[in-house]
């Protein structure tokens, strides 16, 4: 084999863990941009050592380990990534202010095909896309890192103890441990499970289809009409947050109204229905990019709308148009 047929097929090969090895960094790492950032630079120790690899385990399991080092290396400084609603109570409608806080403070959306690879099995699929919703990554960033890597081995990419135990150079007595205390954090931090987006049934469709025809439309009662008595709206890089369909709709009444005449366009993201939101133009025809909506969905109704504002990161990120033609009117 010549070198740059076996450089070729080493690209291949490690390019073909890519999505998942992007899933894993991202759970760890709660930022879609450093998670890319983790599996570039394992990719590229892999790439440099692969002559070191002796295929003592598998290709997969040596790179699982090297993106350990690497997001464990990562998170040494200790910041961890949260929602507005892990920060703050919720604000009053009365006395709603729009505070940026810095970007890395926030947990960060991420397109559903960079992070869940294919899989045939229905079931399998399903946990994937329940492990990269917002409300579990944000839980995660409550465990230390080590014990972060171990629940998402174990419990969301279903390793072996064993397998953990020889990934972190620990034993499985620790690994076993390290669950344990891992899942007791979980349940106290996880809130109310919301419904993931593929396959959505018949009444999710229907939905979020009266969710964009309300949205579109402006029309505060059928919205209200959708809208979980608690459910919440956040908007990052703000710490504001409100609960209750009233205060939400009060908001697009008075601080948001410039989001009357939007349009929504579908995409996914973090296993969930998401919307790419564009406002009416204000310098001329058309609409432009104001946020990527992130939809939580629980026992028939909208429990959660995250709206993430930093288009000019979020909108190629997601393959998003800079633009959208068409009429701003209603």
């Amino acid at each position: 084999m010549s070198d740059l047929t076996a450089t070729t097929d080493i690209d291949s090969r490690l390019e073909g863990h890519r999505v998942e090895l992007t899933g894993y960094c991202y759970r760890m790492l709660g930022s879609a941009f450093e998670a890319e950032d983790a599996v570039q630079d394992t990719l590229v120790r892999a790439w440099r050592n692969f002559e070191k690899f002796e295929g003592r385990s598998s290709l997969r399991s040596w790179l699982y380990r090297i993106a350990t080092n690497v997001c464990l290396d990562m998170l040494k400084a200790g910041s961890k990534r949260a929602r507005p609603v892990d920060l703050t109570g919720p604000t009053p409608l009365a006395r709603a202010a729009l505070n940026p806080l810095p970007e890395n403070t926030w947990l960060e959306p991420m397109p559903d095909g960079r992070i869940l690879p294919t899989v045939a099995d229905p079931a399998e699929a399903a946990v994937a896309r329940e492990s990269v919703r917002l409300a579990f990554v944000a839980a995660l960033q409550h465990l230390p890192p080590k014990q972060r890597a171990v629940l998402i081995l174990r419990e969301v990419l279903a390793w072996k103890a064993s397998e953990v135990a020889e990934l972190l150079d620990t034993s499985v007595a620790s690994v076993n441990s390290a669950l344990q205390r891992a899942r007791a954090t979980l349940t106290e931090q996880e809130g109310k499970t919301a419904d993931t987006a593929n396959p959505l049934d018949e009444e999710q469709r229907k939905l979020l289809e009266r969710y964009v025809a309300a949205f579109e439309g402006y029309d505060m009662a059928a919205l209200t009409a959708l809208l979980h008595e608690d459910a919440v709206m956040t908007m990052p890089p703000f710490d504001l947050w409100l609960q209750g369909h009233d205060d939400i709709t009060g908001f697009m009444l008075s601080i948001g109204a410039g989001c009357a005449g939007s349009r929504l366009v579908p995409t996914s993201a973090n296993g969930t229905p998401a919307f790419a939101h564009y406002k009416p133009n204000p310098e001329g025809p058309g609409f432009v990019p104001w946020a990527v909506q992130v939809i939580d969905i629980s026992e028939g109704a909208i429990t959660g709308m995250h709206c993430f504002l930093d288009t000019p990161r979020w909108f190629p990120l997601f393959g998003l148009p800079d633009h959208l033609d068409g009429d701003a009117a209603v």
